[in-house]
Order: structure tokens, then sequence, then C-alpha cells
């Protein structure tokens, strides 16, 4: 992996969102390469990696609504790399309070990017929930941006900020389009934290919403090798906003996870479809072409799809609560 800073000195890079669950692993992964600072407000808790003494980066809390506290957190650390990942980013919870979801998401993203200092590299989670529906891999350059709720609306609104503010801030950045992250350590209720809680509970049969849509699933650990290698990277010659895709660049259906994990770690269990789990809105088709991201900054995916079931089985890593609220929850 190589660096953007010349020399011998190690670039300072600021991870907003660092606590959450690809921040843990983007952490880990930047260690060795970066000073790390992991900005964060700690909304679920405080995770047992961030207490105590902490190896190899630092912490600050920070909350990215308040321009203040975001100006004093940077102007303190000094960042030659920020990788803005804070965001509201379970779309039940959008739809259920979309002003706090522009809160954090759009005016959040406004507030860290007017407090970078000129020449700073910026790299912004967005999502692949930017894309209008459709049933081929989506392509950052010709696919139709066209979010289909609140959450994705939230996303393509900050990458519009990014592409103002780069300009007028001298700022290099990168907007990576992240897809569907699986793995231990999940923070939000999402499918696959639900299925492995309710089959740790040893039933027969788990209920869930809708089986069919087709999702790209990438690993955690890929997808923060994946915004290690766009914070430590360069931009094209003469790109000041880069645009990639991060997923694993295979789509499987609900189905096919389920029959997956049956085989890969030796369950057996029937679905049936609850009403209350079924989503008003679902995309039947959501996929990346990731040839752009290979191109532009060498990265790949590592992961397979089995190796990753198996460890999220064998260990999932539920943050305190998050548990209870699989089981009792409605919508996946």
């Amino acid at each position: 992996m190589t660096t953007q800073t010349s020399g011998t000195a190690r670039p300072r890079v600021m991870v907003t969102g660092g606590a959450g669950f690809v921040g843990r692993e983007l952490v880990r992964t930047l260690r060795p390469h970066a000073d790390v600072q992991v900005a964060d407000l700690l909304r679920y808790g405080t995770p047992d990696w961030l207490q105590g003494d902490l190896d190899g980066f630092t912490f600050r809390r920070v909350d990215i609504r308040d321009v203040d506290d975001v100006r004093s957190a940077i102007n303190e650390f000094a960042p030659d790399v920020i990788v803005h990942l804070a965001a509201i980013h379970y779309i039940p919870e959008c739809d259920a309070d979309p002003a706090n979801a522009v809160t954090t998401n759009v005016t959040g993203t406004v507030n860290v990017l007017s407090s970078c200092p000129r020449g700073t590299r910026f790299v912004f989670a967005s999502s692949g929930a930017v894309y209008k529906p459709d049933e081929e891999p989506h392509r950052e350059l010709t696919s139709t941006v066209e979010p289909v709720d609140i959450y994705g609306l939230t996303k393509a609104h900050g990458e519009a900020y990014v592409h103002l503010i780069a300009a007028d801030r001298d700022l290099s950045c990168a907007i990576v389009r992240l897809f569907n992250v699986i793995g231990p350590g999940e923070t939000n209720p999402h499918l696959l934290p639900e299925v492995i809680a309710q089959l740790r509970k040893g039933p027969e049969t788990i209920e869930l919403g809708n089986t069919w849509p087709k999702r790209d699933y990438i690993d955690a650990r890929d997808a923060a090798g994946g915004f290690a290698a766009a914070a430590l990277g360069k931009n094209a010659e003469g790109v000041r906003v880069e645009i990639v895709n991060l997923g694993s660049g295979k789509q499987h259906s609900v189905d096919e996870i389920l029959s997956t994990l049956r085989s890969t770690v030796g369950l057996t269990f029937e679905v049936r479809q609850d009403p209350k789990r079924v989503r008003a809105v679902d995309r039947p088709y959501l996929g990346a072409d990731i040839s752009r991201i290979k191109e532009t900054f060498g990265w790949s995916p590592a992961h397979s799809l089995q190796d990753t079931l198996t460890r999220l089985w064998e260990s999932p890593e539920f943050v305190p609560g998050l548990e209870d609220r699989l089981i009792t929850r409605p919508g996946n």
C-alpha cells in the first residue's frame, strides 16, 4: 500500500465514525501505515476495543452535527487525510427520522468538509443506494444517480457538496460508493445479523421479509481495505474528485445467502415470510461494477462469501443490546 505523503513522514488520518462496523476494521488496516485518530459520537456505546489503553491510535468524541466541535477536533489533530464514515446508515432509521438523517448525513458532511484545511485529502463514504434501480451492475460514470429512499438521497446530497467544496478548498477527494457490508461486529439490525440472531436461538424456522432481492455483499475487512486504498492513494492526474464503487462485484439473493449459510456451517432451517418485516420499498437488484476502484487505487476483494459467513456464524460480535433489537423489531 503506497501513500500520497512524500518522504518518510507517516500521514495523519482522521476516521469519522471510526468506532463503527467498517471503522473498526479500517483503523486496524491503517495503523501500520499512518497515525490514526478515531472521531466518533459513540451513539451505540463504547465498544470493547475503544476501552482502556488504545492500541496504536487516538480517540476523540465528536458530534459531526456541531460544526464548532468538528473544527476543534480537526484543528487539534491536523490530519492529512479524513475518511468520513460517520452517518446514519440504517434505512428504516432514516425513514423513521428523516430530519436527523439529513442533519447527520448532509449537514454533518458539510461541517467536516468546510473544516478541512486546504489541501486535505477527503474520502467520503457514499453508498450504492444513490443509484437508480437497474438490473445491470452499476457503473460510476454511466449509471443514473437517482436514489429511491431517504438514506440514498442524503448520500447523493453529500456527494454534491464534496464536488462543490473540493474546488473551493483545494481538496483532493474520493467518493466511495459502498455496497452491503457483512461480517462480525455489525452495529445496525441488518439482514445477516437478523438471520444469525434468530438461528442462535436454535429454531427450525426463521422469519424474514423479502428474500428475493439481490445485493452485492462485501466483507467488512475488504471494505476497510478499499477505504484505506482510497485514503492513502492518489487520484488520477488532473482529477480532483474520484468516484469509485466498493463491493465484491458479485450479487446474491437472500435465498442464495441462506443456502450458502446452510451448506457452509451445516445448518438446517426453513424460512417463513413475516409481513411485518417486508419493506414497503425494496430494490430488486443492487450490484457493483468494481473495475474502476481496481484501476484507480489497485484494490480488489480478498474474502469469499463462504469465508465471511463462517466467521460471522462463529463470532458475530453483537454490540450490547443489538441481539435483542434484532429479535423483536420488524423489518430487515
